[in-house]
């Protein structure tokens, strides 16, 4: 992904199934510096889980591609999604993240 994301680990919070309030159900990335995490978590990919409870997937497992995009295996859907960075905006700090399923 490079950018902010160049020196960090990807990680898949794969969704709670036993608490009143849902957790995870997200792919965050947590920076490192010097080999050792650095500083809170990010959300990367996070439109798992709607605003209304309905679960749209599962992250189970990441890992990076030749190319530098972001693999996210999610055993919802059984569905392996691509995730690329979009053309970066004018002014925009960072650039958006895009999902595409294999």
């Amino acid at each position: 992904m490079g950018g902010r994301f160049a020196e960090g680990a990807f990680v898949g919070e794969h969704g709670s199934w036993n608490r009143s309030v849902p957790v995870g159900y997200k792919v965050v990335f947590v920076p490192f510096r010097d080999g050792r995490p650095a500083g809170d978590p990010i959300d990367f990919v996070s439109d798992f889980l709607n605003k209304d409870g309905k679960t749209r997937g599962r992250p189970v497992g990441v890992t990076v591609d030749p190319r530098g995009a972001l693999i996210v295996a999610d055993d919802l859907s059984n569905t392996v999604w691509r995730v690329t960075p979009n053309s970066p905006r004018a002014g925009a700090a960072s650039p958006p993240a895009k999902a595409n399923p294999f």
